[in-house]
């Protein structure tokens, strides 16, 4: 998909005259050169190590009670040595797609060894340290090796924690094992940048992202809705003003900070509307009815309108979802506000001129931004 893009930018500066044809066709090439972001034989290849991890596991399971316990031990611990050192190995020797394969393995059967042992010796514990240790244990591989494929198992681990924690705990807050989550998100982001794995990111965003969701949940109030949505925004301006400190390593990260706090000031906005739709103000007569949605509506368009100013412009994911903020206030404005006065044939004829001003502010947008991409390009 870039390199379609950057091919047809190429013809478009050589037929400028901006860049000559060997420079061009150079930048192709040493492009052409890098190794490939995505491959299908790599996705396979460490599909068909999750299959036969699991299928090892699967028969050693099956048969475990015939297995003398000495021999199940030893067994375990053999497997996981050989998995590692073939995977070091073959890293060695250059063949990174089977030796990340192997890595997968290692990392799956030390897993299965934990509970597999656990059972065996009738030793007590709790899932979620066992996910911690397992997590863990992808963490020291990814970074001894540098494997891109242990950093996505470890963020997906991040994931399963999560997940067996609230199968197991609900909303119920246990000990220290809610902080567990934002740390393992952190741990996922310094192994980002000590591999050089940029997609896996999102791995840990999504964690931080769902952990702050659930943290005001746990509180859900029209205080800590506020709080989110602040904590969102501010966040995000952090990242996205110029001048900030924080603003130079964001960008070295790429959109995904700006666009990520967003989603949370977005989140954090969305719950205050529900906290104000479930009456928190009725109580309050000297408000009237519709103050507070009318003040929550210009917060929530100006919060678009400031997201699309200081990241619409190298941020397509950012400016996005701020259309997408913006449109669904305004008819959501629109249903609270006018549709309740003028009924429903005048609220469509409404929201079809409201749609229509917001798509010309849209085209104007983009235009805008079109052009100055052009200026910078002829600086």
């Amino acid at each position: 998909m870039y390199r379609g893009r950057l091919e047809r930018d190429l013809k478009i500066w050589v037929d400028k005259g901006l860049v000559d044809a060997p420079a061009a066709s150079a930048i192709l090439g040493e492009y052409d050169s890098r190794p490939a972001s995505f491959s299908a034989g790599r996705v396979l290849t460490v599909m068909a190590a999750l299959l036969v991890g699991a299928a090892i596991l699967l028969f050693v399971a099956s048969n475990w009670e015939e297995i003398p316990r000495i021999v199940r031990l030893f067994g375990l611990v053999a497997l996981i040595w050989a998995f590692y050192l073939g995977g070091a190995h073959l890293f060695a020797r250059g063949r990174s797609i089977v030796a990340s394969a192997l890595l997968i393995l290692g990392t799956m059967t030390f897993g299965g060894a934990m509970s597999l042992v656990g059972q065996m010796y009738n030793i007590s514990g709790d899932g979620l340290a066992m996910m911690i240790v397992w997590f863990a244990a992808a963490c020291i591989a990814g970074a001894l090796f540098r494997s891109t494929a242990q950093v996505v198992l470890a963020g997906f681990l991040a994931w399963a924690f999560c997940g067996l924690y609230l199968w197991d705990y609900s909303g119920e807050w246990r000990g220290i094992m809610p902080w567990v989550p934002p740390i393992m998100a952190v741990v996922i982001i310094a192994l980002v940048r000590y591999v050089d794995a940029p997609h896996v990111r999102h791995l840990a965003y999504i964690v931080l992202v769902g952990w702050l969701t659930w943290l005001f949940a746990q509180y859900e109030s029209l205080h800590s809705a506020i709080l989110l949505a602040a904590a969102g925004m501010l966040a995000f301006l952090a990242v996205s003003i110029p001048a900030s400190p924080l603003a130079r390593i964001a960008r070295a990260a790429g959109g995904a900070p700006a666009f990520y706090a967003f989603l949370v000031g977005a989140i954090g906005l969305l719950a205050i509307h529900g906290e104000i739709g479930n009456g928190f103000f009725d109580n309050y007569i000297w408000i009237e009815n519709k103050l507070p949605l009318v003040l929550l509506a210009f917060a929530t368009l100006a919060s678009a309108v400031v997201a699309i100013a200081l990241g619409g412009r190298d941020n397509g994911a950012v400016r996005y979802l701020a259309y997408f903020i913006f449109a669904c206030e305004i008819f959501y404005l629109a249903s609270e506000t006018v549709g309740s006065i003028i009924g429903t044939s005048g609220f469509f004829l409404i929201s079809g001129v409201l749609v229509a001003i917001a798509a010309w502010l849209v085209i104007r947008l983009e235009r805008r931004f079109s052009h100055g991409d052009g200026q910078e390009d002829k600086a």
